[in-house]
């Protein structure tokens, strides 16, 4: 009986995004267990049977080559990086979060992938297929780990084909943001907690310090790309106090202060999730605050919205310019997570915060 799963590489739909969540123990073994990109440009996997798999796309930038990754339950032991050959620069194998494995194909800068025709087929209970369809495979030869196949097959496949949703990240480019005048506008960034205070942790030891400068560190880049000076109060993993953070926002002279956090329940409750944003005062702060609010909205779906708020948190209290605090998201929080924990996720994050940035600049000078 033949067993098809497909997944398709398409441009992000977010009124339909899906995930699974599937109950592994963290510390079980990975379920990839063996890999093949053949001569002619198609990657082919066997796993533990009936699992779902999550698989991304992004498209190459600066130096970096199209990639495509496949997270798998379980935790891969030993992390390496293999060298490609012909179109493929290098395939690594990592765990980007405990109780995770991850695939990633980095393709050399000159190749172009085409998201919309990459399908990620499951063959059977424990075995799929990815073509690297319009790949000019002159010079690749076959790399891979384990063996395909094993001399067992499943025979209680079920035919229904399973509705599975795979992120593209390409319209998550600097070039798809709103333009503003270069040179012009300062912003100071201001990602939470740091060195010895990690902030929240989360499901899986999930630190909120780790989250919020990954997250930060893209959005400087995006804004970076659109000719926005950034300040940023800690850019490596190091204590910086309140004070110290509101005392370099004010000498700067900037036109914004963003801090970003990402939030925690007391007593770890797994059914609370949701994204909010805070100011202190005034018509600009709650603008920026309202801005940001809007974007994280758009790359969170199924993240409650809790809405825009006033508090009299210390570094959007004291800060002298228009200001707001944003918390991306619940680290205890089963849903919100299970993104958080996702590289694709967190750069959707920072695009959404770059974005609500630009268009309060856009449309308040």
């Amino acid at each position: 009986m033949r067993y098809r799963k497909s997944i398709s590489l398409v441009g992000v739909i977010f009124s339909s995004f899906l995930f699974f969540f599937i109950n592994f123990k963290t510390n079980a073994a990975s379920a990839l267990a063996a890999w093949l990109v053949t001569s002619d440009g198609t990657l082919k996997l066997r796993t533990t049977p009936n699992i779902e798999l999550e698989a991304y796309y992004q498209s190459g930038y600066g130096q970096k080559g199209d990639r495509v990754w496949i997270d798998f339950p379980g935790e891969l032991s030993q992390p390496r990086k293999l060298s490609g050959n012909g179109p493929i620069r290098e395939i690594r194998l990592g765990k980007p979060y405990k109780g995770n494995t991850r695939l990633v194909v980095e393709f050399d800068p000159r190749v172009s992938l085409n998201p919309s025709k990459l399908r990620l087929l499951g063959t059977s209970s424990d075995s799929w297929e990815l073509r690297f369809d319009g790949l000019n495979s002159t010079g690749l030869k076959s790399i891979g780990e384990g063996i395909l196949l094993k001399s067992s097959r499943d025979q209680t496949i079920q035919k229904s084909s399973l509705g599975l949703q795979i992120t593209s990240l390409k319209n998550f480019q600097s070039s798809s943001l709103p333009t503003v005048q270069r040179g012009r506008f300062f912003i100071v960034l201001d990602p939470g907690h740091g060195g010895p205070d990690s902030g929240a942790v989360g499901i899986n030891g999930l630190r909120e310090t780790d989250v919020v400068l990954d997250i930060s560190k893209t959005v400087e880049r995006y804004l970076g790309a659109k000719g926005v000076k950034v300040l940023m109060t800690r850019s490596v993993e190091k204590d910086v106090t309140l004070n110290e953070r509101v005392v370099m926002a004010n000498k700067s002279n900037a036109d914004a202060f963003v801090s970003i956090h990402a939030n925690a329940t007391r007593g770890f409750r797994t059914d609370v999730s949701g994204i909010e944003s805070y100011f202190f005062t005034g018509f600009y702060g709650k603008k920026l605050a309202a801005k940001i609010q809007d974007e994280l909205l758009y790359v969170s779906p199924g993240s409650p919205d809790r809405g825009v708020r006033q508090s009299r948190f210390f570094v959007i209290r004291k800060t002298n310019m228009p200001a707001a605090l944003i918390e991306v998201g619940f680290l205890t929080g089963k849903y919100d997570s299970k993104f958080l924990a996702q590289e694709s996720h967190r750069t959707k994050v920072a695009f959404a915060i770059a974005k609500g940035i630009l268009n309060y600049l856009r449309e308040s000078y």
